[in-house]
């Protein structure tokens, strides 16, 4: 099941703005089989002429939500990252952004995406392979420089491997083995990758310390 409250994403006031916001919330709700351009023209109180003026297809109306998920994550982790903060709170923010946004995918929309429209389920692994190389190789070479995260590591290979990883886990008939949610495939894989990145400090700063832990 998808997060019943999927995070924010601020789309602009002008047309196209509303008609993404909308069938956002539309596409989440209903999965991709279940979006008809009819009912989104009806919830906009707008016909489906004006809806085609903006986007040529439903295709090509969710494949601009992928994109603005993308550039959404990419924001969010480049303020994060530019804070002030420290490396252990830095860590926990960013794995809440992509957490978040995992969370409000659930296997069965990954299912009936994969299904209906193979070519977008595609396009969220290509939004994994633009995000993941910036957002992760830029939080471990942090970490390295503060000396949270081990020094010895290979940054390049790390971040291919949970790429693979993390791809590999999101299949949906993987999902469907392990019983889990997308989200719960995110906390448990980031879980056993940086358990073995971090130094000792590291991991005694963050949520996988041995004593005083965080907890989440």
């Amino acid at each position: 099941m998808s997060d019943p409250h999927p995070p924010a994403i601020d789309f602009d006031d002008s047309p196209s703005g509303r008609i993404l916001s909308m069938a956002r919330r539309l596409l989440l709700k209903n999965k991709y089989s279940g979006l008809t351009m009819d009912d989104l023209a009806f919830s906009l109180g707008m016909s489906k002429k004006t809806l085609y003026v903006h986007f040529s297809s439903k295709e090509a109306l969710v494949a601009a939500i992928v994109a603005a998920t993308g550039a959404a994550i990419r924001q969010e982790v480049g303020e994060v990252m530019a804070s002030h903060r420290a490396f252990p709170d830095k860590l926990e923010a960013v794995l809440s952004i992509i957490g978040d946004q995992f969370g409000a995918l659930g296997p069965d929309f990954l299912l009936d995406l994969q299904r209906h429209a193979p070519a977008l389920y595609r396009e969220i692994d290509a939004l994994k392979d633009r995000n993941i190389p910036l957002v992760i190789g830029g939080m471990l070479r942090a970490g390295i420089a503060d000396g949270m995260v081990r020094a010895d590591i290979d940054v390049d290979f790390a971040v291919e491997y949970w790429l693979q990883i993390i791809k590999g886990v999101h299949d949906p008939a993987v999902l469907a083995r392990t019983g889990l949610t997308p989200r719960e495939a995110f906390d448990k894989g980031i879980e056993l990758f940086f358990r073995s990145l971090l130094t000792a400090e590291g991991r005694a700063q963050t949520r996988w310390g041995t004593e005083g832990c965080k907890t989440g």
